[in-house]
């Protein structure tokens, strides 16, 4: 499988060391020196200012984009009306609006499209998944989610804080994350509330959003996304009627990646608890990689396509329209 990857910052260095067996031979970014720093890393390899040079190659068969948001759909159309598989780093877009044709016309052109909600694929949302699968924690009932970090100096000047850019801020950025992860348990969500608010930094979009999401069950999502987080914070809770998942540190300054199973005896009181600590490298780039280029052998539908950046985004911009952040959404 021959890729070209466009945008060759620090998720497109990433995506090219974990392309499990596939061939990098195109790298496409606006700032060439950068393209041309990548390219020299795979031989044979060509560099190219304009995505499109290295999007339709004739030896090119799948597509991985690491821009920056603005023009994260603009690159999926291109490659999806070239004919390309496509992995897109989330959000996808900047607001839904953006995506809403993309999904049909991916399936008239016959091609796949996966949504990089990397997330998915670390250890301990895997493991927790297949325990969720086995019917161990009976019926779902709700979960909390807290993500952030503290941002650093300058980083209301980064272009993550320019609306034009960025289509927001924390809530786009890693509250999108949480959210697809509460989907990706839950189930579609058919009554969004939320407030997204700038506390601390001095910039147009938001550093801080609260969001109360419900299934038509009433399953509840209550998630947090904050980038005042003074200490870099993951924890994803999963209740259901047998018993607790609980999900902390994502790594590196997040902390050491571990899951909690809490399970509930006949008699209640102090639950059977195990747990898993991850403290090797993370393998999610890897695994997420190998998976869509089974996706792409097999004809299948990737888990995290089109259609679950449409469901993340269609609750990002309600959330931003509520809080008049009418530029964003």
């Amino acid at each position: 499988m021959n890729v070209a990857i466009v945008g060759c910052g620090l998720i497109g260095q990433k995506r090219a060391k974990a392309l499990s067996g596939a061939r990098l031979v195109a790298c496409a970014d606006s700032n060439l020196a950068r393209a041309e720093q990548l390219a020299r890393n795979a031989e044979g390899c060509v560099a190219a200012s304009d995505w499109r040079q290295a999007v339709n190659r004739k030896d090119v068969s799948a597509v991985v984009i690491a821009t920056p948001h603005d023009s994260l759909a603009e690159i999926t159309a291109g490659a999806i009306e070239a004919g390309k598989h496509v992995l897109v780093e989330k959000p996808a877009a900047r607001h839904v609006g953006e995506l809403r044709s993309l999904p049909d016309r991916a399936d008239q052109k016959g091609v796949l499209v996966h949504v990089g909600f990397n997330h998915r694929y670390h250890r301990a949302f895997r493991q927790a998944r297949q325990i969720v699968d086995s019917g161990a924690l009976g019926p779902l009932m709700f979960l909390r989610a807290r993500y952030g970090h503290g941002g650093r100096i300058g980083y209301d000047k980064e272009w993550r804080a320019q609306p034009e850019l960025s289509g927001g801020g924390e809530l786009i950025d890693q509250g999108v994350h949480i959210i697809d992860l509460a989907r990706w348990f839950l189930g579609d969500f058919t009554e969004v509330e939320g407030y997204a608010h700038t506390y601390f930094w001095n910039m147009p979009v938001d550093d801080n959003a609260f969001l109360l999401l419900k299934t038509a069950q009433k399953q509840v999502a209550f998630l947090h996304a904050s980038c005042t987080e003074w200490k870099n914070t993951f924890s994803f809770e999963l209740y259901g009627h047998n018993g607790k998942l609980q999900i902390d540190g994502l790594g590196g300054s997040y902390g050491v990646e571990r899951l909690a199973y809490y399970k509930m005896l006949p008699e209640m009181g102090p639950p059977e608890t195990t747990i898993w600590e991850y403290p090797m490298a993370d393998n999610s780039w890897e695994v997420e990689m190998a998976e869509f280029l089974e996706d792409i052998r097999l004809g299948r539908q990737p888990a995290a396509g089109l259609k679950d950046a449409v469901a993340a985004m269609d609750v990002v911009d309600r959330i931003y329209r509520e809080s008049g952040y009418d530029h964003c959404a």
